[in-house]
């Protein structure tokens, strides 16, 4: 039997949910931890619903905490091996929480921090219809040679929009992390965005919680402030 995970939500702002954010978080944290973004962003993205799954597994290195997948080594295999197996459960909560919704994977947004920026690159860019937008916060890709599987396009024929934002200071992922992404997106034709935030560690900044939030209305085709 598949796992099944489940997380906090929050309703749109005005009327039946359009688009649909999910926030994935970070090792050790659980889906509460970035649900209060949705709050920040409703007057952005008024006409969305948001939820925040807990990952499956409880974390033995932060006991109160979630993973979705074991770090013990922090090599790129152990990374690979692990977001391979936590996407089956993750592709069907999206499933059945579009389908709660009456909507598509164009209405779709991943929205991902540190280990869920991992979850968010691996799973996002192979859906048999690509989202909308992956925003991805402190993290990096895994397994940039199996780019070659990341088929996922929309009606247009497109990859989904990406946007990554990292911290200059960041002490778990190093912003060269970044760089890394990028480029290998690049090579296997999937271009991106960045914002790299001056002195931020391992975390989100007010710049680069604007920044995501522009992006992901700017990516659902809504009309920006100003």
């Amino acid at each position: 039997m598949a796992t099944t995970i489940d997380g906090p939500r929050l309703n749109p702002a005005n009327g039946p949910a359009r688009q649909l954010v999910v926030f994935i978080h970070g090792f050790g944290a659980d889906g509460q931890d970035l649900i209060e973004l949705g709050a920040q962003w409703r007057q952005l993205l008024p006409h969305a619903a948001f939820v925040s799954p807990h990952a499956p597994d409880r974390c033995l290195q932060s006991p109160n905490g979630r993973q979705w997948f074991p770090l013990y080594t922090r090599a790129p295999d152990e990374r690979w091996t692990g977001a391979v197996a936590a996407r089956p459960a993750f592709d069907a909560f999206l499933d059945a929480e579009l389908a709660r919704h009456g909507l598509d994977d164009s209405s779709l947004a991943l929205v991902g921090f540190s280990q869920g920026t991992m979850m968010a690159l691996h799973v996002g860019l192979r859906r048999k219809l690509a989202p909308a937008a992956i925003l991805g916060y402190s993290g990096v890709i895994v397994g940039p040679e199996h780019l070659d599987e990341a088929s996922a396009r929309n009606a247009r024929g497109e990859t989904p929009p990406v946007l990554l934002v990292h911290g200059d200071r960041d002490e778990v992922i190093p912003p060269d992390a970044l760089f890394m992404t990028t480029d290998a997106l690049g090579s296997a034709n999937i271009p991106c965005q960045w914002h790299l935030s001056s002195g931020v560690g391992h975390g989100i900044d007010g710049a680069g919680l604007l920044q995501g939030g522009l992006f992901l209305a700017q990516s659902f085709g809504q009309r920006l402030p100003g």
